[in-house]
């Protein structure tokens, strides 16, 4: 049984997704123990009102919750039983193997330092992302990649970027089941010179490293695309990616919706397009994701979204569960080895 410890306080919508998220996973198969950490009262109203095998499910209570607007350090020390504290405590107490939470990023991030140490080797964690692609990955033919990091390390030393190649192609590997993906540095040309200091000096690194399928640079506009599995950034970079991505799904999907209202021409030729724009809202949907890994604790830390709703957290789990059940940390182990890291 994989046992996961989730905050069930940290979501924009309070108790309520959290918990009905925990509820349909156990009415499912599968070998996944959800503990929610919180507010007792809370929780229990919720489970009451919903369909769960209770068998699959436990509380445990908390003093607390971080809000979004809260800034973690100061909320951490404030309440040092929160949910998210106490659940990252969970594991690393050993009463469960990996922590989700849908609440404040940075508080989650934080909570993990404070609870998990870095795999060997590690400089920096990476929060990591999915992002919808026009070509389709793996052997289930996922219609995304990977980004990482978008936000948790604004800037990025050459070493840390390997890093965070090594670990972004052992979570494709893990999660994507993707044999040998493919990872690039997001750069502002192809060639191995062009970049900055650290980029150049990642690039030179990671060609000579055997234990991932390093493929060069790759431009802007080879992001939706999809031409690798991995793409490799500073968070500062990657954020600004990120959101820029949703933002333009958002405004395409929004210009389609004014253009329908307004001319029965236009009307006609986009129910004719309906399908495609149908399959364009399901690849930026994120709630289909789960959540962003967090890579390079040695325990498997989830963020899912703040708006994550039901589904969301349910799939949060399952990601997970499936990062726990495939030994992400002994991949980003095993392939640091080469350079000699692990034993640092």
């Amino acid at each position: 049984m994989i046992r996961v410890a989730l905050d069930a306080m940290g979501a924009d919508a309070g108790v309520e997704p959290v918990v009905e998220g925990a509820c349909r996973l156990s009415l499912e198969s599968g070998p996944i123990h959800v503990t929610l950490v919180g507010d007792p009262r809370q929780i229990e109203r919720a489970l009451g009102a919903r369909r769960a095998d209770r068998s699959r499910l436990a509380v445990v209570a908390a003093d607390g919750a971080v809000r979004m607007t809260d800034k973690p350090v100061e909320a951490l020390d404030r309440m040092p039983g929160c949910s998210v504290l106490t659940a990252a405590r969970l594991v690393r107490d050993g009463q469960a193997d990996a922590l989700v939470s849908a609440g404040n990023t940075g508080a989650v991030i934080l909570a993990a330092a404070r609870s998990f140490a870095r795999i060997p080797g590690i400089r920096r964690v990476a929060l990591a992302a999915v992002y919808p692609t026009a070509l389709r990955h793996g052997p289930r033919r996922d219609p995304f990649a990977l980004m990482l990091d978008v936000g948790a390390t604004l800037g990025c030393t050459a070493e840390e970027l390997v890093g965070f190649a090594v670990m972004g192609s052992a979570y494709s590997r893990v999660v994507s089941q993707i044999e040998r993906p493919r990872v690039a540095l997001l750069s502002n040309g192809s060639e191995p010179q062009k970049g900055t200091p650290a980029v150049v000096a990642a690039h030179a690194a990671l060609a000579r490293l055997p234990s991932i399928e390093f493929v060069g640079n790759v431009e802007g506009v080879d992001i939706p695309r999809g031409t690798v599995d991995v793409v490799v950034c500073d968070g500062f970079v990657g954020n600004i990616v990120l959101k820029m991505l949703e933002g333009v799904a958002a405004v395409a999907l929004d210009l389609a919706r004014k253009a329908y209202e307004r001319r029965l021409l236009w009307r006609l030729g986009l129910g004719m397009l309906s399908r495609g724009l149908r399959q364009l809202q399901t690849l930026t949907d994120w709630k289909q994701y789960g959540g962003a890994p967090i890579v390079g604790f040695d325990h498997v830390v989830i963020k899912a979204h703040g708006r994550s709703n039901a589904q969301a957290i349910r799939n949060a789990l399952k990601v997970a569960a499936k990062a726990v059940e495939r030994g992400l940390e002994q991949q980003i182990r095993t392939a640091l080895e080469p350079l000699g890291l692990a034993e640092q």
